[in-house]
């Protein structure tokens, strides 16, 4: 293992052990709102801090991008945190949410760590060395027809005004498609989509720290990702689209073809 990516394994997992400390007792937590849907409890910024302890340790001179405590430092190396992702499911007790912990080197993704501490599933991937689960070598599924594929998404939330663009590709794709999920942690549906567990995945408003650990997994796992205008600044603009490579296309059109009408 990358000894970048050594420090950030031992920082998710500590940052697992204080989630799932706290998933003990659920009620005793203290829930604050940021926005109209968008909370954050102190499960959320313990887990931050423990995660920024550990890297910045090893990694003095590196930069810090989170979720909860935002921009730190200048470097060519950034770390992207998000130390709780599914933090509305964790505080109802719904046992889909993970951390997320990506490297970028000068604007390259080259580390990353999803980890659902629930499950105690460990995913990692270096730039060029594949995608692992548990150390077991992971790849995207087989799956060539849309019609059979199963797609995991995430509603627009936050800024419910997107939801007239989202909602006719949905209609769209229930329609041709095995299947739609939509489970509420976009970093741990990416790591799925690397697992093969789900064919594809797209979803618009997402921040830095929701996609920058679960795209580079797909790319190692022999996916493909995009924004919804099949470009690759999918970090910049919030949209992404990822998939097989035979579903990939298919997914991209019909998604594109509602967003930008």
């Amino acid at each position: 293992m990358h000894p970048m990516l050594n420090i950030a394994v031992k920082a998710a997992r500590r940052a697992g052990a204080i989630i799932n400390r706290a998933a003990q007792d659920i009620d005793a937590l203290t829930v604050s709102t940021k926005r109209h849907n968008d909370f954050v409890t102190e499960v959320d910024q313990a887990a931050e801090q423990a995660v920024i302890q550990i890297l910045l340790k090893a990694f003095p001179d590196h930069a810090i991008l989170a979720e909860e405590s935002g921009a730190k430092g200048k470097s060519d190396y950034v770390w992207i945190i998000d130390p709780l992702d599914g933090t509305t499911n964790f505080i109802h007790g719904f046992p889909q949410y993970c951390v997320s912990i990506g490297l970028q080197h000068k604007g390259v993704l080259t580390q990353a760590v999803v980890y659902d501490p629930g499950r105690n599933e460990l995913f990692t991937a270096s730039r060029g060395d594949g995608a692992y689960l548990n150390d077991r070598r992971i790849r995207v599924s087989k799956r060539k027809q849309l019609d059979d594929a199963l797609i995991g998404t995430g509603y627009p939330f936050r800024e419910l005004k997107h939801i007239e663009q989202y909602l006719p590709a949905l209609g769209q794709l229930m329609g041709q498609t095995a299947g739609v999920r939509r489970a509420g942690a976009a970093a741990l549906d990416l790591s799925y989509v690397a697992a093969g567990r789900l064919d594809g995945f797209w979803e618009m408003g997402l921040s830095p720290w929701d996609m920058a650990a679960g795209c580079l997994l797909i790319l190692e796992a022999g996916g493909l990702v995009s924004d919804f205008d099949g470009d690759s600044n999918y970090m910049e603009r919030g949209t992404i689209v990822a998939g097989t490579p035979k579903v990939f296309a298919p997914l991209l059109q019909i998604v594109a073809a509602h967003h930008n009408r």
